[in-house]
């Protein structure tokens, strides 16, 4: 896809070609939707990348170097990473795979045995080997009904980088938490919402508004519904302790 360009065309296996515009996009997910003019056309299904496991078979599809439809199979590795692009944005709660990846491979699925996409395969590290990463379904099909719904995505902004981090369980039974991991908070953006709330680096996410927050795309998924401008209260570990704070969230600014 050429950027900023509205019409494109899609070329089936088949070698019908469709027109197609764009609907929205997503630069924070590297994720795009776009319609073709097209019926009964064949699809595949979107799984649920919430219950991959590490060390689970996985398949990913695309055109590397122009082979068109190759095939190739790895393992989940890591989930809940985050990746800073070439653009210098930071993608979040990503999975870490080994199936090769190539140029070309961007945009293709990342299946499971059963057939269903768990993830759409965005980027690479260059001189490595065995390590691609894949933006979760989960979070494609929320980033997919933004963009149906509204053809872009809101967002509320805290400005935060975080990550998902598994707990010690020691610290789960003597807090009663009712998930097993939280949102890591490992930087901050000086005087924005989370900053002038009294959040720090390191503090440890585990609910918002009362409600349990064990992932990165649960946090995005709570402050896109959350009207931009109310404050909310966050619980946090802050070490041994746990508190409540309340940050005011502002409207993430789209990026192009």
């Amino acid at each position: 896809m050429v950027h900023g360009a509205q019409e494109l065309v899609v070329a089936m296996t088949n070698g019908v070609t469709l027109e197609a515009g764009i609907v929205g996009t997503d630069p924070a997910t590297d994720l795009a939707v776009i319609r073709a003019s097209g019926s009964s056309l064949p699809y595949a299904s979107l799984g649920n990348s919430s219950g991959l496991r590490v060390g689970q078979l996985v398949i990913a599809i695309g055109n590397p170097f122009g082979f068109q439809s190759t095939v190739s199979t790895g393992v989940v590795s890591a989930s809940g990473r985050a990746l800073r692009s070439r653009e210098g944005r930071l993608i979040e709660n990503i999975i870490q795979h080994t199936a090769p990846l190539n140029p070309g491979n961007s945009g293709g699925p990342l299946l499971d045995s059963r057939g269903h996409i768990v993830a759409i395969n965005t980027a690479i590290i260059m001189m490595a080997q065995g390590i691609g990463f894949s933006i979760p379904s989960d979070t494609a099909k929320w980033v997919v009904s933004q963009l149906l719904t509204h053809g872009r995505v809101r967002r509320g902004y805290l400005g935060i980088s975080a990550q998902q981090r598994p707990l010690d369980r020691r610290l789960v039974r003597f807090f009663n938490l009712p998930a097993e991991s939280a949102v890591e908070v490992f930087s901050l953006e000086p005087n924005g919402p989370a900053s002038q709330g009294g959040i720090r680096e390191g503090d440890l996410i585990v609910a918002v508004r009362g409600q349990s927050v064990t992932s990165v795309d649960q946090l995005h998924r709570f402050l896109s519904e959350w009207p931009i401008g109310q404050p909310v209260k966050l619980t946090l570990i802050r070490g041994r302790e746990k508190m409540e704070v309340e940050v005011t969230p502002s409207e993430a600014k789209s990026l192009s």
